[in-house]
């Protein structure tokens, strides 16, 4: 069985551990983080092992890198001469916004197979989206792996790296989008005089059903939105609001805003 490393383990790399426990086992998962504490209370929780840096550079087969854009070259500078003691094979695995599968290389100064994935806030309950790429020395069985052990996070999809930064400020930042509309429908609903936790409950479900028709049906979303939306009625009112608030185009535009910002995360 492969071993599985976290250098990092915050609310992204926890959740991911999380996954692999399910499709890996508990005892195949190392991890570390500055963070003593919060780590220990983790494995303490998860049964997964608590290791140190160096241990997980040099023994675990899938190290993922689960610190911040800016924090890696910090990182690497630390691990780069364990990397170097290094005698088996060992597949790197970073989920740092904007930071290219070259620039990876270039930081940790090896070949080695590079897998970049961005996934989202939905892993921690099995239903994210993890988008991943790969570089030249990545071969299918380890890719296979990879999956084998996110399996259970949700969907996966392969995606060209010059790609991954745009589909990333759907996916990654999408999920802070949709808490924000799921939370002004409640607060619409409560504001007509429904109590805040049935709201709540209605808007959070209505998103969820919504999100699984037109994954399941394949249908345009304009054209589930027309078939809702009877002759002068209230759903059609209710999109005419939406629209003279300019909601399509506040939504595009914080999609375009977010990557803009991946792209100067991705510079420093």
């Amino acid at each position: 069985m492969k071993k599985i490393g976290f250098l990092g383990c915050g609310n992204m790399g926890g959740a991911l551990a999380r996954a692999a426990i399910k499709s890996v086992g508990a005892e195949n998962i190392f991890v570390f983080d500055v963070d003593t504490k919060k780590i220990r209370d983790f494995a303490d929780e998860t049964d997964v092992n608590v290791s140190d840096a160096e241990y997980i550079v040099l023994n675990c087969d899938y190290i993922f890198l689960g610190v911040k854009p800016q924090m890696l070259k910090t990182l690497f500078e630390k691990v780069e001469p364990i990397i170097e003691d290094r005698t088996t094979d060992f597949i790197l695995v970073s989920m740092a916004a904007g930071v290219s599968t070259e620039s990876i290389a270039e930081m940790a100064q090896v070949d080695c197979p590079i897998i970049r994935i961005m996934p989202n806030m939905p892993v921690s309950v099995g239903e994210g989206m993890i988008l991943y790429t790969a570089n030249e020395f990545v071969s299918k069985e380890d890719l296979d792996g990879f999956c084998d052990a996110m399996k259970c996070a949700g969907v996966l999809d392969k995606i060209d790296e010059d790609k991954i930064d745009a589909a990333s400020c759907v996916s990654g930042c999408g999920p802070a989008f949709a808490f924000m509309f799921c939370e002004a429908l409640a607060d619409g609903a409560v504001e007509c005089g429904l109590p805040r936790d049935k709201a709540m409950l209605y808007a959070a479900q209505t998103l969820a059903g919504s999100a699984r028709m037109l994954i399941e049906t394949g249908e345009h979303p304009g054209k589930l939105k027309d078939a809702v939306c009877s002759p002068a009625g209230s759903t059609i009112e209710g999109v005419k609001a939406l629209e003279e608030g300019a909601f399509r185009a506040s939504a595009m535009n914080a999609v375009k805003s977010a990557y803009k910002r991946t792209l100067e995360l991705g510079k420093k």
